[in-house]
């Protein structure tokens, strides 16, 4: 159970960095292949009794890298997925900002009200764009058009769509599970960044090691 609890605290974590290797490894293979074809043509050159060896390993190369015009749509695709994984992410761990300077003047009942308020408002914005997304995704599927630079290899434009429903899917579970923990006087409020706090304590910081 407390293994299944971990993978769930760390689900947006484990699959973004999936993501940001995919995407660094298929952009690194494609610079790669791009640039390396011309050292051989270069080599062909310089040793003219080996030119046909090293023409034919350029000219190889030079056939994966031109046949890799899908890394590009994949890696928008990949980021694409990034962007709303990030979505959650931030809810989970507290990285979006908040502007609550006003809400901080007031007593912890009243902030702790605010902050249901707040959630209610973000669940209800996570719910609706969930659904009518989940609504988009469902016209791509009947639509069957190909993503591009990927139909034929089988993706379709409703396999990259379905990030949107479903990121926005568990910004809905993170920020339920913040509305339980401040019904559960576990926090006031919604937990967002506060950038004025953090640019003290580095300060503090700083002049600590001074």
């Amino acid at each position: 159970m407390n293994a299944l609890r971990r993978v769930w605290d760390h689900f947006e974590e484990a699959f973004i960095a999936f993501l940001l290797a995919t995407m660094t490894l298929v952009t690194f293979v494609y610079v790669i292949l791009n640039n390396l074809y011309t050292l051989f043509y270069t080599l062909a050159d310089r040793w003219e009794g080996s030119s046909e060896f090293f023409f034919a390993i350029g000219d190889s190369i030079l056939g994966m890298a031109q046949s890799m015009t899908w890394s590009i749509a994949l890696t928008k695709a990949l980021f694409a997925w990034l962007i709303f994984f990030g979505l959650a992410y931030g809810v989970r761990t507290a990285g979006h900002i908040g502007v609550d300077a006003l809400v901080k003047l007031a007593s912890k009942p009243v902030q702790r009200a605010i902050g249901l308020i707040a959630c209610l408002c973000c669940l209800g914005y996570a719910g609706l764009i969930a659904v009518a997304s989940f609504d988009w995704v469902k016209t791509l599927f009947t639509a069957g058009i190909g993503a591009e630079d990927l139909g034929h290899y089988g993706v379709m434009q409703w396999h990259i769509t379905l990030i949107v429903p479903f990121g926005y899917a568990m910004v809905f579970i993170r920020f339920s599970e913040i509305f339980i923990r401040i019904l559960r006087n576990e926090q006031t409020g919604l937990g967002l960044a506060d950038e004025a706090a953090d640019a003290l304590k580095i300060n503090e910081h700083g002049e600590h090691k001074q």
